[in-house]
């Protein structure tokens, strides 16, 4: 995989003279979600921000779709689209607001019947799209930023612990959303502490620790996608290790 997806080779970096990411290697092809899983202070982040070009490597590759962060951030940045756990937007503009001023900014224009439809995906109702998002719930910010990424078309979708702090109905529609995003050919990168949500949407799951990826599953092909018992097992063993 050269030119589609996502692609990391060995990847390292350096922080305060410490390697915090020692050779991680993934890759996310179109139509796949990839869950990474770890501790706090394992790289999870740090990995997320050196593909978006936003941090130097000390070695390893980066692609996304074919192009280095290092070389070309900005249009990884056109082809990749970032939630972050605490989804930054303008309080005092509406949902549309929001969505409209950041398509600006990215050189895009989406028409209102297109907006809406990005907003039914996300099932964001009809009456909350024009009120202010300074009265959100997290959620519903989730939703907004989802609905963004969704109206970039971009091929990879960045995700930094998305259902932090969602209550079990919010992060049952995020799932889903995922689902959906999976069937339109969007490669995921979720970075995740929820060991079930990764469970019931992901493709692949690997755990950090280290700074490197210490084990991997893949779901099975039928039958139940995943042993849930052995995946916590595993995963509560590799992180108290």
């Amino acid at each position: 995989m050269t030119d589609k997806g996502l692609k990391v080779t060995d990847l390292a970096i350096e922080r305060g003279g410490r390697r915090v990411v020692d050779g991680v290697s993934l890759s996310v092809a179109p139509g796949e979600i990839y869950a990474l899983l770890g501790g706090n202070g394992t790289g999870k982040s740090t990995t997320l921000f050196a593909i978006l070009g936003l941090l130097s490597r000390a070695g390893g590759e980066i692609a996304v779709v074919g192009r280095d962060p290092a070389r070309d951030p900005d249009a990884v940045r056109r082809e990749a689209a970032y939630l972050p756990e605490n989804v930054a937007l303008y309080d005092h503009l509406s949902a549309v607001e929001n969505v409209r001023y950041f398509l600006g900014l990215a050189g895009e224009a989406r028409t209102l019947a297109e907006l809406d439809h990005a907003f039914d995906a996300v099932k964001l109702a009809p009456a909350a799209r024009t009120r202010r998002v300074g009265g959100f719930s997290k959620g519903m910010r989730q939703k907004t930023a989802i609905a963004l990424a969704l109206l970039r078309r971009t091929p990879v979708l960045l995700l930094d612990e998305p259902t932090s702090g969602l209550d079990p109905a919010a992060a049952r529609d995020f799932h889903d959303l995922l689902l959906d995003l999976r069937q339109r050919q969007v490669a995921i990168l979720m970075v995740t502490h929820d060991l079930f949500g990764a469970a019931d949407t992901a493709d692949r799951i690997g755990v950090l620790r280290g700074g490197r990826i210490a084990q991997e599953w893949a779901a099975a092909a039928q039958g139940p996608r995943f042993d849930v018992q052995v995946l916590h097992q595993s995963y509560s063993g590799l992180a108290a290790a």
